[in-house]
């Protein structure tokens, strides 16, 4: 048994350290994933979501039976808790707007945080690269499920192929195939909304 599945183990056998262990191991890399999951979250927002996967971690932690690595499951955990954040926020938003609590952990305590990920560049170049993270998540927004969650995966959660597989139960030439064809439509997209952000056209109905 490896050093993982062996903390695993002890996870479920409820040791308290062993879970101090594993957030401990995991914790920042999920935050910093689901805060490249949509240019709208802020920190604070990743460190909520990040904690209710956590809790789904620890309530489901019986169901993970290590046929991927554990980081796999806690991704494909993370991107289903991102979306269940966003549509929630927009749907309160139509119905009027609502306060969202942060539940940060990082105190005076230590307990953790993530750091998101460093960038230094110039005022310019963080416009550009907001208004490219916009357009880009605005495409994966059109593309739908099941595409967005293995583009998600695959790219922001750089999974292989083989843990793609595993996450997903799909062999792996149903995993390539589907990814080339979920980039194909992506890129349709893409070029679509970049066109018109390029030129002003607004889109016709």
């Amino acid at each position: 048994m490896d050093a993982e599945a062996e903390l695993l183990a002890r996870c479920r056998r409820g040791e308290a350290d062993a879970w101090d262990e594993l957030f401990d191991r995991h914790y920042a890399a999920a935050g910093r994933f689901i805060f490249q999951l949509s240019p709208e979250f802020t920190t604070e927002d990743a460190g909520e979501i990040c904690q209710e996967v956590f809790l789904s971690v620890i309530k489901n932690i019986e169901s993970f039976q290590g046929e991927s690595r554990f980081q796999t499951w806690l991704f494909r955990i993370a991107v289903n808790k991102a979306r269940d954040f966003r549509e929630k926020r927009h749907a309160g938003k139509r119905g009027g707007g609502q306060t969202t609590l942060s539940l940060e952990t990082e105190d005076a305590e230590g307990t953790r945080q993530f750091d998101p990920p460093a960038q230094l560049p110039s005022p310019d170049e963080q416009l550009m690269s907001a208004e490219l993270a916009g357009l880009v998540h605005g495409a994966l927004d059109q593309l739908g499920e099941p595409c967005r969650e293995i583009v998600e995966l695959r790219y922001f959660g750089e999974l292989s192929y083989e843990e793609l597989s595993a996450a997903l139960e799909l062999n792996p030439k149903t995993v390539s195939s589907r990814l080339s064809k979920c980039l194909d439509r992506l890129e349709d997209i893409a070029r679509r909304i970049f066109s018109r952000e390029k030129f002003g056209v607004s889109p016709s109905n």
